[in-house]
């Protein structure tokens, strides 16, 4: 008898097509999408001009603009889910995400500082990748014995999670200091930033190699985090090398966030409702999971950058509010599912 439920590579296959056509298509959208709309037969001939680098048509230079953000918001999204995916199965705990242990709030730091002495653009993210890096280094410090532990215990996860806790209340009081110094030509950069902002972020290739790098990783990693997380107590029996899955996990998604926090600033929700999203839809493979969940990341912040730049067009607002104007009902709609 011929089983009814394919076989998992085929599964994969079918639900990875998927998201990547959705995610081809959220981008379209983007670049179609603003205050001059750009005709969907028009796409073709602009994509030929931009290949040949000769944007001459206002559809192309339209075209160009919008997909360099669209492109930015992908790789953002695309990083704050998989450094959401990868702190839950850190810490086992689902209501872990990428800010949990206080890397963005370093981030913040180094980034508002960096802009109350009118630093360059430039300097901006480097301060900014400078605190999440030292915020990281510090945690890994005050937790190695826990992230070195060879059993996935509830009380090592417990450890390191209240360490992130007090080290981001600690980095949150020196954001409120330099908020309430701010002068008033400068606190309006600052605010925006800390919201999460894609507006002028820069088309970079380093966001990209370092989602592609942790990615990969990830996928070598699939089976092991699959034995943890349904076998923790008797993972080491089992073949698993724990302490250093652990602590590859913490590194990696400390790695994703620096990145998608320099790039954009703190966007909340990305990497808490995005994994619950993938885990109700797809299941709670790892094999499955990872490149399904970088692929909704990824295009559910092109759509809501789109909401952003669009709604009350030519006025843009920060991305970070759509999305928690729309994460904050779905995590509370899927807690409620969770409950049933």
């Amino acid at each position: 008898m011929q089983a009814s439920v394919p076989p998992l590579r085929q599964r994969a296959t079918l639900i990875v097509g998927a998201m990547l056509a959705f995610s081809i298509a959220t981008l379209l959208f983007a670049g179609m999408t603003g205050s001059i709309r750009v005709p969907l037969d028009e796409i073709p001939d602009a994509l030929r001009q931009l290949a040949s680098g000769q944007p001459d048509s206002l559809a192309a230079s339209l075209l160009e603009l919008r997909a360099s953000r669209a492109l930015v918001a992908f790789a953002t999204g695309g990083a704050l889910a998989l450094a959401g995916l990868m702190m839950q199965a850190l810490l086992r705990n689902p209501l872990a995400d990428p800010y949990v242990l206080g890397v963005s709030s370093g981030a913040s730091v180094g980034a508002l500082l960096a802009l109350l002495l009118m630093a360059s653009t430039l300097m901006v993210d480097a301060a900014a990748l400078a605190g999440a890096i030292g915020v990281a280094m510090l945690l890994y410090l005050l937790a190695r014995r826990d992230l070195r532990s060879g059993q996935a215990a509830e009380g090592g996860a417990s450890m390191l999670l209240l360490t992130g806790v007090i080290v981001s209340a600690l980095c949150g009081s020196v954001v409120t200091l330099m908020l309430s110094i701010a002068p008033e030509g400068r606190l309006r950069s600052m605010i925006f930033w800390l919201i999460g902002d894609l507006a002028g972020a820069p088309l970079r290739l380093l966001p990209w190699l370092v989602l592609a790098g942790c990615l990969l990783f990830a996928m070598r990693n699939a089976r092991a985090m699959n034995m943890v997380a349904l076998h923790a107590e008797n993972a080491v029996t089992l073949g698993v090398r724990v302490g250093a899955l652990r602590k590859g996990l913490f590194f990696i998604s400390a790695l994703l966030t620096a990145s998608a926090v320099t790039s954009a600033g703190s966007i909340g929700f990305v990497g808490l409702i995005v994994p619950h999203a993938c885990r109700f839809a797809f299941g709670p493979d790892h094999r499955v999971l990872i490149p399904a969940v970088v692929l909704a990341g990824g295009a559910f912040l092109v759509l809501c950058d789109t909401l952003a730049r669009t709604i009350i067009a030519p006025q843009q607002l920060p991305v970070g509010a759509i999305t928690a104007m729309i994460g904050a009902p779905v995590f509370l709609y899927q807690l409620h599912r969770l409950r049933k």
